[in-house]
């Protein structure tokens, strides 16, 4: 179980993942789920994995490694590929490698091939893009229409990120939103927990600006959680209540 999102706004691109793994009454783990690839100025992408962790890493395994391509005898990787759309086809590349490799005994032991990314990033000169890549290998890319993209269980972060995510969001807004959608997440599903890892990239500048991790405890997070809470209450107290309520209701 986990939750990743990625949010491509006007002003730039931010990633946020959870690190569970595992959830029960005495097995509590954790993994990291987002990889920064970074040449400061020439290229900056981040990835974000959900499913079984197995097959994630594997396909990690191999983008790091590379791929041979037999046409041009070039082991291709994610930090070669001359496009974002390029590197979005070498993941999908790489999950139908391990697919072919461990499927078939996956299958035997009764485990379903799930594995699912989201990739975003910017190689200098081209624009932000950011990619869902499914089990299949197959991809779609991020518009300016629905400025967000999810995998894991992000069902319970959703409406948040729909109520107030537009393109036009500033990035530390976009930030901060997708920061109340992960703690709402977390709230309703066990099998989503902290540490929280973050990644944030301006337009145009093909890097970084922030590759952090959020810890239990962290006094900024803490904060968000406590404003929204009580930022909901009031607004639930704030509303009046339905005129055909009853008799019972309240004035």
């Amino acid at each position: 179980m986990t939750y990743c999102c990625g949010i491509l706004v006007r002003d730039g691109l931010v990633m946020i993942a959870d690190t569970r793994t595992n959830a029960g009454l005495d097995n509590v783990s954790t993994f990291r789920k987002l990889q920064v690839f970074e040449k400061p100025g020439e290229r900056a992408m981040a990835l974000a994995s959900a499913g079984n962790l197995s097959i994630t890493q594997s396909v990690l395994g191999f983008l790091q490694e590379g791929l041979p391509n037999e046409e041009t005898g070039e082991v291709e990787t994610i930090m070669n590929a001359p496009t974002m759309f390029q590197a979005a086809q070498r993941i999908g590349r790489a999950i139908r490698k391990v697919r072919e490799l461990d499927g078939p005994g996956l299958e035997q032991d009764g485990i379903k091939f799930e594995a699912s990314f989201l990739f975003g990033g910017e190689i200098a000169g081209r624009r932000l893009r950011l990619f869902m890549i499914y089990a299949a290998g197959n991809c779609i890319e991020c518009t300016v229409d629905t400025p967000y993209l999810q995998i894991g269980e992000h069902k319970y972060g959703k409406p948040i990120l729909d109520r107030a995510i537009k393109f036009d969001t500033r990035l530390n807004d976009a930030l901060k939103i997708g920061l109340v959608s992960i703690d709402s997440t977390m709230r309703s599903n066990l099998g989503v927990g902290m540490p929280i890892d973050i990644a944030v990239m301006p337009r145009g500048e093909a890097r970084v600006e922030t590759n952090y991790r959020i810890e239990p405890g962290e006094p900024y997070f803490h904060d968000l959680r406590e404003r929204w809470s009580a930022a909901l209450r009031k607004a639930h107290m704030d509303i009046p209540p339905p005129p055909y309520a009853g008799s019972n209701v309240a004035k």
